[in-house]
């Protein structure tokens, strides 16, 4: 009982010291002093030390809980305090609300040991923190984008502006409207991640811009907010996956509704096409900043606004389309021998092909992140089959479009056959190219000595080539989403496997291998034509 009694005080003679000083640092010192942070750590490991003690239901932890308690309440009291300071300056006008957040961010462990001990106050201070950002951030991106709107061109497309529309004095200048000219230069990346413009400065310069370029504007300084507040919620508030996200949209939701709204609103009333598709390459550009920035947050967003965009762009085209079809050239107006604005269309079909070759290499970056080539071209030809189908359904089979991805799906699936065919086939398949190319030199004897070689080829052809194609076919016909195109690859395959078979048996017949006792184990070419039609599925 005596050593007992012993070291029970000389726990809390030890733990009263450590205590002690704690109560002096936390009581009186600002919390912005380095020593307070490390008495913090040192109460928190206090606070655990005596929910320990409780645990075991020692008589040493009613000694210390009291003064730990008051501890505590002191503590958080403090933090409380220093946290929401924090959070209500940036409510002043005109201040830089990353600056507190650093602060904030060098004192992260005051919300972590708030989470720790004392969860209403953290709750208190988390909400605080959304209602004060998701004010701000809304009414700084309402203003910002209310004032970009001022320095619009007042000259802009409206409902008459189609390019099969008679003349009449009330229509625009249509060479503005159906040229590209330097707009496109807001898709360079030294603009598309330039600064954002400040209104008041381009009104002073009586500087006007068309609508892509406030639109990259507003946008760019949505990423650019939305990248680092989504980071600081992560860091400061200590969470990921979904709760991230979610604290995400409860502070920027309201301002991204309002995007939204203002976009549609001037997608409804717009007939500028080039605007339109240059703001849906802008969306893309940026929803690939993001991804490899990785921040998640504005994925959601990018779909939304592409969403929006993809349909007025397909909408005005139409309208052209359908104009330009009904068109009597009597009545466009005194014609001359310049040209015509109609061929300025072209700046469309410039940008269509530039958001080809975008959708092109977005596909490529997509098709990297599998692992294995065999997958990649899965990938591939799922896709270019897909794309090939929408712009068969719109545009000439002869055009460059469809020409172009009908060349790609052709390299893609040839690859790919290949790659299927050299697991059960590829000794075989090595074979035959490295004897053809000794052919051609004339120096097919340096194969003399491959007897084992080839015997080991003939039989093991033969014994197993019913099940590799068979399993081959399956394969495919699991891999491909159009099971047209997956029958086509399954024929195009086994075309070719008989084309090595008929190269095998070519090799074989030359005097070099004309004395193998293994030749009379080959299967007879038009026998393995018949066996391999009953492996093509029927369509």
């Amino acid at each position: 009982k005596e050593a007992l009694k012993t070291v029970r005080w000389t726990l809390i003679l030890k733990n009263c010291v450590c205590v002690c000083v704690c109560f002096s640092v936390i009581l009186d010192s600002p919390v912005t002093e380095q020593e307070f942070l490390e008495q913090l750590h040192e109460l928190n490991s206090k606070i655990n030390y005596a929910k320990e003690l409780s645990f075991r239901e020692t008589l040493a932890c009613s000694d210390i809980q009291d003064i730990v308690d008051r501890l505590k309440i002191k503590a958080v009291s403090k933090i409380r305090e220093f946290i929401l300071q924090k959070i209500y300056s940036f409510r002043k006008p005109m201040t830089n609300y990353q600056i507190p957040q650093n602060t904030l961010l060098k004192f992260r462990f005051f919300y972590q040991f708030l989470l720790a001990n004392e969860r209403t106050v953290a709750k208190e201070i988390r909400d605080e923190y959304v209602d004060t950002m998701s004010k701000i951030y809304f009414s700084y991106f309402k203003s910002y984008s209310g004032r970009l709107l001022k320095v619009q061109y007042e000259d802009v497309a409206d409902k008459d502006d189609l390019m099969g529309v008679e003349d009449t004095p009330s229509l625009k200048s249509r060479n503005t409207i159906f040229t590209l000219g330097q707009r496109g230069a807001v898709l360079s990346p030294a603009e598309l991640e330039g600064p954002i413009l400040i209104p008041h400065a381009a009104q002073r310069g009586d500087s006007r811009y068309p609508y892509e370029t406030l639109f990259r504007s507003q946008y760019y300084a949505l990423l650019d907010n939305g990248c680092r507040e989504f980071l600081f919620l992560s860091d400061f508030f200590m969470v990921a996956g979904n709760s991230a996200l979610d604290l995400f949209s409860s502070i920027m939701g309201k301002t991204l509704s309002m995007f939204l709204k203002n976009l549609s609103t001037y997608l409804s009333d717009c007939y500028d096409s080039i605007a339109v598709f240059l703001c849906i390459h802008i969306i893309l550009r940026f929803r690939a900043i993001t991804a490899k920035r990785n921040i998640p947050a504005l994925d959601k967003y990018w779909e939304a606004v592409l969403e929006l965009l993809w349909p007025r762009f397909e909408l005005i085209l139409e309208m052209n389309i359908q104009s330009i079809r009904n068109t009597d050239p009597q009545k466009l107006g005194v014609l001359d021998t310049r040209p015509h604005y109609t061929s300025l269309s072209s700046s469309v079909q410039v940008c269509l092909r530039k958001l080809s070759v975008e959708v092109e290499n977005f596909v490529l970056k997509m098709a990297a992140e599998f692992p294995s080539r065999r997958d990649q071209l899965i990938f591939l030809i799922n896709n270019y089959d897909m794309m090939l189908g929408v712009l068969m359904e719109r545009a000439a089979d002869d055009s460059k479009e469809v020409e172009g991805f009908q060349q790609l799906l052709l390299a893609r699936t040839q690859e790919f056959i290949e790659e299927i065919l050299s697991p059960p086939f590829g000794g075989m398949i090595a074979f035959v190219k490295e004897s053809e190319a000794l052919m051609e030199k004339g120096q097919l004897d340096k194969l003399r000595t491959d007897e084992a070689r080839i015997t080991q080829l003939v039989r093991g052809f033969s014994s197993s080539w019913k099940q590799s194609v068979e399993a081959l076919s399956q394969d495919v016909m699991r891999s491909f989403t159009n099971f047209k195109n997956g029958t086509s690859i399954i024929q195009g395959a086994l075309t070719q496997l008989i084309q090595y078979y008929h190269g095998f048996h070519k090799v074989l017949s030359q005097p070099t291998f004309r004395s193998l006792a293994v030749r009379s184990e080959l299967i007879n070419l038009h026998h393995l034509m018949v066996e391999v039609k009953k492996h093509k599925p029927n369509f």
